[in-house]
């Protein structure tokens, strides 16, 4: 994971030294948005107008932050509407690059680039800053709008629905400050907690994210005894953005970041739940199982130096849930 410095790549790592061994991740740069109308949103210095075959999204199978935009654009139906590129699993001293795979799923099928970074150059000739997927590109003007995936699929979640997206709303507005609540958790002890463990370099730091981890892991578990999804009976975005972090747990995180005092199969709840979501129409074509292992197990050479991936465990997100009976 480097940056780039006036727009000249830098194969430079987080500083954790700075921070007491603690990672510190950066925050998303272009905060723009796509609008029904094309008026400005809430962060960003203009608005795009959401418009069918404008759109272009480049993402990882390995990333669940990237997984997040994959998912609502699925679930939303915007397949059609948004085209997408993937870039490989592996991150090296390049960061991440479209090397061509056997599978033939890699590849930049706007530019034809090489190595990732270029996208952000051509938004930016002289950006400093991380490139981090997602990235939602404007074929019209030729610029990155987005690279916030929470700001994302709220984009798909509602603005392309004057233009042919499916029904649903996942941020619905009786449930915003609940949905606001989750989200505010889960990210900083689950979805950036399992980072924080993995990339800590001192045992203070590790523990710091560890011990949060579990005991919002323990909250949600009890929560989900009760009912069915985060709020209740509907899926919501923050049932999503738990989603692309739990079903990535027992296969990386357990082992290789080392949030190892529990497995997700030891919380018969949140293991169910995450089948559950799993099952749901369009979901498990936005997985990829190999790149999510071969990237972490690979690309993270401070961690993992031998390059050795993990053949364990198998798992089947296709086992019966039986959550069904929770919305009675």
């Amino acid at each position: 994971m480097g940056l780039l410095v006036d727009g000249v790549w830098q194969d430079v790592w987080y500083n954790t030294k700075e921070h007491g061994g603690r990672f510190v991740r950066s925050k998303a740069q272009f905060r723009n948005w796509v609008t029904a109308d094309g008026s400005p949103g809430p962060t960003g210095r203009r608005g795009f107008k959401a418009e069918p075959g404008r759109y272009h999204l480049f993402v990882s199978y390995a990333c669940p932050w990237a997984h997040r935009t994959l998912l609502f654009r699925a679930i939303k139906g915007l397949e059609d509407m948004i085209d997408v590129s993937f870039v490989h699993w592996y991150m090296g001293d390049k960061g991440w690059t479209f090397e061509p795979d056997d599978a033939g799923v890699v590849g930049d099928r706007l530019f034809d680039s090489k190595y990732f970074y270029e996208i952000y150059l051509k938004a930016d000739p002289e950006y400093s800053g991380r490139v981090t997927v997602p990235v939602l590109w404007d074929k019209k003007t030729n610029t990155i709008v987005s690279n916030e995936s929470s700001e994302i699929i709220r984009m798909f979640n509602s603005a392309f629905d004057g233009v042919g997206a499916k029904p649903g709303d996942y941020y619905p507005e009786d449930l915003r400050e609940e949905i606001d609540a989750l989200n505010d958790r889960i990210y900083d002890c689950v979805n950036n907690g399992v980072y924080k463990a993995g990339f800590a370099t001192s045992q203070e730091a590790y523990e710091e994210a560890l011990y949060p981890l579990f005991e919002t892991l323990d909250w949600l578990e009890e929560r989900l005894q009760k009912q069915r999804y985060l709020t209740g009976e509907r899926i919501t975005e923050a049932d999503w953005r738990l989603f692309t972090t739990l079903m990535r747990f027992d296969a990386i995180y357990h082992g290789h970041f080392k949030c190892n005092l529990k497995r997700l199969a030891d919380y018969p709840a949140l293991s169910a739940y995450v089948r559950d979501l799993y099952q749901q129409p369009g979901v498990a074509s936005t997985l990829n199982f190999e790149h999510n292992r071969r990237h972490y197990y690979e690309s993270h050479g401070t961690i993992n130096p031998t390059g050795v991936v993990a053949v364990g465990p198998n798992l089947d997100f296709d086992t019966p849930h039986e959550r069904e009976a929770l919305a009675a």
